[in-house]
């Protein structure tokens, strides 16, 4: 995962002196390339013992291997999409349409390279198993979460698998409580912090539900309430009405789960798919 990723994916273990460092980076990142780790600290009205440890928090040994990762992250990407985009900066009020569309349609081609390349196959084979064999599974996510959830039930739905979308909290607690044998409950959250979303994955998992969060936090409640793991990677800009590159990314996620489902019983699915485009495109 990139730097830059890795800085959003740790947002929820970040103390607010942090909070301010996270922001200036995720707005500027090249200043961590100009400035000194004593003038990042002014810059951002906080100490360089917070700056180490913010290093440390994302993994890093300290400053010099922050410059020197984002050094590398920003001249790959500017080999890739040219120097002018400054793909970590923010959405500006004085970017053109033209400008903004490439900057988001950058963020969320890296976003679906980071995720898909990032991915953890061996979790993602054994939900795959877990969805096939499955007698009910259960989708909920909140918010822009939920578009995730309905993209993944409109496609198990059109080749056949018992999958129910659950519409809100108490709906999806009550679904989950009574979870029969071979339940497989999956959530949604990229923050994985949604109260509601987390406890419906607690009861699911104590009902006796095969538990999956999808979520771009791999250290957050939700993720830590499933016993598996599929986790995106996407940079956000704050300028946004509700997820943007964070729900392509997990989008690009259901498309992989849903092949690898697919492709359990090729030809069911082909023949499920053909029968239902047939009655919903009638000649």
């Amino acid at each position: 995962m990139g730097i830059q990723s890795t800085i959003e994916a740790s947002a929820g273990k970040f103390t607010p002196a942090m909070e301010r460092v996270a922001a200036v980076i995720r707005e500027q990142p090249k200043i961590v390339l100009e400035q000194t780790i004593s003038e990042l600290a002014a810059t951002c009205g906080t100490s360089v013992a917070s700056i180490v440890r913010f290093c440390r928090t994302l993994g890093l040994t300290g400053y010099s291997q922050l410059r020197m990762s984002l050094a590398t992250e920003l001249g790959k990407e500017a080999a890739q999409f040219g120097s002018d985009l400054m793909l970590g900066a923010e959405i500006a009020q004085s970017d053109t349409l033209q400008e903004m569309a490439s900057k988001v349609a950058s963020l969320e081609i890296l976003a679906i390279d980071e995720t898909v390349s990032g991915l953890d196959y061996g979790a993602l084979e054994r939900v795959v198993a877990a969805v096939d064999r499955a007698d009910r599974i259960l989708l909920f996510g909140i918010g822009a979460s939920q578009f995730v959830a309905q993209d993944l039930h409109h496609k198990l739905f059109r080749i056949g698998r018992n999958a129910f979308l659950l519409a809100d909290p108490h709906e999806a607690w009550t679904a989950a409580l009574l979870s029969p044998p071979g339940t497989v409950a999956l959530a949604f959250s990229h923050s994985g912090t949604t109260a509601d979303t987390v406890r419906y994955i607690e009861i699911a998992r104590q009902s006796g539900a095969l538990t999956v969060a999808l979520t771009g936090s791999p250290d957050s409640p939700l993720a830590k309430a499933a016993d598996e793991q599929l986790v995106s990677r996407a940079r956000e800009s704050r300028l946004r009405a509700g997820a943007m590159v964070s729900r392509i990314a997990q989008l690009a996620i259901v498309d992989c789960l849903f092949l690898g489902v697919a492709s359990q019983r090729y030809e069911q699915t082909v023949d499920a798919l053909r029968r239902t485009r047939d009655v919903t495109h009638p000649r």
